[in-house]
């Protein structure tokens, strides 16, 4: 399995292009057409979705672009549904005043579904708290934590449709996992998951 970071820089997500084989995915969406392609390319593999840790904004904003130019769809969990096309809850509004509106999800899934594409299986691990809809996706020994977890944080809650006793839990969950997986987080580097979860419980 290949992972490749896109950040485009700025105030977007991580973007990861992840491929196995001929088969790649996009967790989280920021990165423009032509960085996805040449990424594509250096591979060999094909797009076959769009998976989104969360419905906000930074995490989702050339999605709509991918789409049309790689004819895939987006995933997103179900609790989430409702937050890409809705300027307060995609957090646009939040930080630029003004609204803005994205495609809503084609696929949506729930908390232990698994979701194959080709040679890759990407498991779907709800840990609401920064959004009801957040979600880890594990895939292999990786972990993209999105906004739940990053190497010394995780994400605020006091967005809307933020809840802080659900974020406690979701991170205590997290504790169940192998900890030697590595996190590949929204934003920032990534580290083991021991050491993520240590910089928040230390």
């Amino acid at each position: 399995m290949q992972i490749q970071n896109l950040y485009p820089g700025g105030i977007a997500s991580n973007c990861y292009l992840v491929s196995e084989g001929t088969d790649a995915v996009l967790i989280d969406c920021s990165a423009p057409v032509d960085a996805v392609r040449a990424a594509l390319a250096a591979t060999g593999a094909a797009l076959r979705a769009i998976l989104l840790t969360h419905g906000h904004y930074d995490h989702l904003m050339t999605q709509d672009d991918i789409k049309a130019a790689f004819g895939v769809q987006v995933y997103l969990h179900r609790a989430d549904e409702k937050f890409p096309e809705t300027g307060l809850y995609n957090c646009y509004h939040v930080f630029t005043g003004f609204e803005a509106s994205f495609t809503p999800p084609d696929v949506l899934f729930d908390d232990g579904d698994v979701l194959q594409f080709g040679a890759l299986s990407v498991k779907a691990i709800n840990t609401p708290g920064h959004t009801p809809g957040c979600c880890v996706l594990q895939t292999g020994n990786a972990l993209f934590t999105g906004d739940t977890l990053m190497s010394c944080g995780y994400g605020r809650t006091t967005f809307p449709g933020g809840n802080t006793p659900a974020m406690r839990d979701s991170l205590q969950r997290l504790f169940s996992l192998p900890q030697h997986l590595f996190i590949y987080p929204g934003h920032g580097d990534g580290c083991s998951l021991a050491t993520a979860l240590h910089n928040i419980f230390r």
